[in-house]
């Protein structure tokens, strides 16, 4: 079951209310979500006591972007260990909730794995949820360090790649603590480079049809104080053709063992724009986002997504008249194409950026060593 709890204040000022927490009321252990459809109006609580709950959750975008999909799929597995359903059964319906998104299954996969390991030395249920909950934390952990690292890298590659600072960076979709354990991926390079006196502008795509960029990546920009501009996804081109754009900076939902890189609708058009131009086009995602045993881009299972979320706009607060929950803006029964995400192949990237270092050129001997090296940080 899910609750919702209002904790916007009458200044409608952002607070510091995390994406994502683990609390453990006198009723029992619940996984609370900030709901992100209804930023930036108000800030919800969205409360998930069951892995059912969560599920809805990850397929309606209250909680998203990979890294934090990973987190909340480990968090879930525990709560379904914690009270007592079964792991199994809660275990694949949160893997199968979005199904490009790597990190998903690796987070569930984690947490699965510790419940069964300790389920099998001891026998004991309790520690068996216990030992999930430790791994969802430790990774919730991991990700926070992981943001911080790969923000040092990307600016390090910024500064290289664009001496002087005053960088103009565009951005797709949201890429920020809304994403993550910390303050993100892509989103979290720009802040780097705002915090030192290195960023002249961040240029803001809204992201259709869901408008993450406008909602999300614009509501974190101006909490962090950054100067930002929000502009429709088809008027990046003439901001590209102005020469206003210094370099692009996304995040990724999975990376193929060859480098393709898949991520939000409009990301691939970007790359383009990008080359044309002789812009770097720049990737930012923690190593856990590279699959191995996904080969190359058209191995990527590209999730479609409902047509009323393009023939329908929503937006927190307004009445609704649509089958889909939103105002009508195409004719009845038009017929929608509606991917969630696009692939970008790797000879469109500049760089692919980690908490391990950066990739360029991106090849898959590049990528298969950055992750071998990374498994040996890890085990050591």
């Amino acid at each position: 079951m899910a609750d919702q709890y209002a904790q916007s204040g009458e200044d409608n000022r952002p607070t510091d209310t995390p994406a994502l927490r683990w609390d453990e009321p006198p009723e029992g252990p619940v996984l609370v979500l900030l709901d992100q459809t209804r930023l930036p109006a108000e800030e919800v609580e969205l409360v998930c006591t069951d892995a059912p709950a969560l599920v809805e959750a990850i397929r309606s975008l209250a909680v998203r972007g990979a890294p934090l999909l990973g987190i909340a799929g480990a968090y879930g597995v525990a709560l379904a260990a914690a009270r007592g359903f079964d792991v199994e059964e809660a275990a694949n319906a949160l893997a199968g909730a979005r199904p490009t998104a790597v990190n998903l299954s690796l987070g569930v996969q984690r947490a699965r794995a510790a419940h069964q390991a300790a389920l099998a030395r001891t026998g004991d249920t309790r520690q068996a949820a216990t030992a999930a909950l430790a791994a969802a934390r430790q990774l919730h952990r991991e990700d926070a360090e992981a943001s911080a690292r790969m923000a040092e890298h990307g600016l390090a590659l910024l500064d290289e790649l664009l001496p002087g600072g005053g960088h103009r960076i565009l951005t797709h979709c949201n890429t920020g603590a809304l994403v993550s354990g910390g303050e993100g991926t892509a989103f979290a390079v720009a802040l780097a480079a705002h915090r030192v006196g290195r960023l002249r502008r961040l240029w803001v795509d809204e992201t259709r049809p869901l408008l993450q960029g406008a909602r999300l990546t614009a509501y974190e920009a101006a909490r962090s104080g950054m100067a930002y501009t929000l502009l429709t996804d088809n008027a990046a081109g003439s901001l590209f053709s102005a020469g206003e754009v210094d370099a692009v900076l996304i995040g990724a939902d999975r990376i193929a063992a060859d480098g393709s890189v898949a991520n939000k609708v409009g990301s691939y058009p970007l790359a383009v724009l990008a080359r044309y131009h002789h812009v770097p086009f720049i990737v930012v995602a923690p190593v856990t986002t590279v699959d191995a045993d996904t080969p190359d881009g058209a191995s990527i299972e590209v999730e479609q997504r409902p047509g009323y979320e393009v023939t329908e706009v929503t937006a927190p607060q307004v009445p609704v008249t649509g089958a889909g929950g939103g105002i009508p803006v195409a004719p009845l029964g038009t017929q929608a194409y509606n991917p969630a995400f696009d692939v970008t192949p790797p000879e469109l990237v500049t760089a692919i950026v980690t908490e391990e270092g950066a990739v360029s050129p991106v090849t898959a001997e590049a990528l298969a060593e950055l992750c071998a090296r990374s498994r040996q940080v890890t085990i050591s």
